[in-house]
């Protein structure tokens, strides 16, 4: 039993400095905001970034000896692998800022926007990068998910973040039943479409300019799981008719919930 005194001893001398009466108060947490939002890098030709809420970091990628890398998140990648991150409701002024050590953490994308108490939101990096004056579009929009009712559906939803594209719709074809369907309406760059539901199974998705039978962006072979829910978003560069390319025309597919 003294053993066990002293190790206990010990971890209050190192982690507190001191196991006095008031030392219990610096373990008590905060409880965690319930607003959450994620950032996507869709910014064509711009360098790699850290996202910022504010002065707070909210991105980063550290490198295999523990320090930060200067990486950042780079084109078609996105915070925290996809995943939210929670932030307290208020006012914010969120921007993309170079990881590099060149021009490092100067703002390339700057939106101003309000975050409201219990809501989800995503912040896009979009466009082209102009790399006279450093600077790339940016948007925000709210991820109004709702948790799953009906688990032989999927719930998608089409975000157009190509600047250089005009107004689409998204249309999902199943695979199998070769019935397609169109994904909420027609929407414009820097704007997000409802959520709608789908049977669960496999797609291939293509968007279509109003009046068009012709296919802008395909991606094919898309599994959408039961009880699931998506965001299809158009980026990259709409003149691109490499199929290799990286800023090629592309159709990312990343889950909600």
């Amino acid at each position: 039993m003294k053993r066990y005194g002293s190790i206990a001893a010990l971890l209050c001398a190192g982690l507190l400095s001191s196991c006095g009466k008031d030392a219990i108060q610096t373990l008590e947490n905060a409880p965690l905001a319930a607003s959450r939002i994620r950032f996507f890098h869709f910014g064509v030709n711009a360098p790699g970034v850290n996202f910022y809420a504010n002065e707070t970091k909210m991105t980063a990628i550290t490198s295999g000896t523990g320090t930060e890398a200067t990486t950042g998140i780079n084109y078609g990648g996105v915070g925290a692998g996809g995943a939210y991150e929670a932030i307290d409701p208020g006012q914010y002024t969120l921007t993309g800022r170079i990881a590099a050590a060149t021009n490092k953490d100067l703002p390339i994308s700057t939106v101003t926007t309000t975050i409201a108490d219990g809501k989800y939101y995503s912040f896009y990096m979009s466009g082209f990068y102009n790399t006279t004056a450093k600077t790339v579009d940016g948007f925000v929009v709210e991820d109004p998910v709702a948790a799953p009712t009906d688990f032989t559906v999927a719930t998608i939803r089409f975000v157009h973040a190509m600047s250089n594209a005009n107004p689409m719709t998204l249309y999902a074809a199943d695979t199998v039943a070769k019935t397609e369907v169109a994904v909420g309406g027609e929407i414009a760059y820097k704007a997000a479409g409802a959520f709608t539901d789908v049977p669960a199974g496999i797609y291939q998705l293509s968007t279509r300019y109003t009046g068009s039978a012709t296919k802008v962006i395909v991606k094919a072979d898309v599994s959408f799981i039961g009880g699931r829910v998506y965001t299809v978003t158009a980026r990259g560069d709409i003149t691109v008719t490499s199929t290799t390319a990286t800023n090629r025309p592309f159709l990312d597919v990343t889950a909600n919930r």
